[in-house]
């Protein structure tokens, strides 16, 4: 028997789509994040050292002042760690959506179709608004606020966000 017969392998192989858009989606943000350190600086203004940021200090300085487009080690590796993401996500969509990323690109409207109808139930709609509601908070507060990695701002647009998802999945399941 090899090892492409196992279960398990052929999970691991071909995540499920949840999986690989979550994860498309969290590299894309990841490199989001990177530009705007970058450019702007991620955190007040200044740039964010990413390794001493996740690590809370531990790994050094958790942000320095920002003098215009510098690149430092951690914005190589914070980059990396997105574009590794995103190619994950995007091999996974390519295996679990018929027509690969652009067949799933096709599909977003229909995704989403809570936000103009309410065809699908009312609890399609609440997820739907939810998941905006979420994003609009977490991009309305950074760009004004000039901070995009805040952890307040991050607990209070995921509740909606993940309630979102989570009524999506729901009904996924349900149907």
């Amino acid at each position: 028997m090899s090892m492409a017969d196992n279960d398990w392998y052929s999970t691991l192989t071909s995540p499920s789509r949840t999986a690989s858009i979550a994860i498309l989606v969290l590299g894309m943000w990841v490199l989001l994040l990177t530009i705007i350190n970058l450019v702007n600086g991620a955190y007040y203004g200044d740039k964010a050292l990413w390794l001493g940021f996740i690590s809370n200090g531990s790994f050094g300085d958790i942000y320095t002042e920002h003098d215009g487009i510098s690149i430092v080690l951690d914005d190589i590796v914070f980059g990396i760690l997105g574009s590794i993401l995103m190619a994950g996500g995007i091999m996974g969509i390519g295996s679990a959506f018929e027509g690969g990323i652009g067949g799933w690109i096709k599909d977003l409207p229909n995704s989403f179709s809570g936000l103009s109808s309410t065809e699908g139930g009312a609890r399609k709609s609440i997820a739907d608004w939810l998941i905006v509601l979420g994003l609009v908070f977490y991009f309305g507060w950074s760009i004004q606020n000039n901070t995009w990695i805040d952890p307040g701002v991050f607990a209070v647009s995921i509740t909606p966000f993940a309630f979102g998802v989570g009524l999506n999945l729901l009904d996924s399941a349900e149907s």
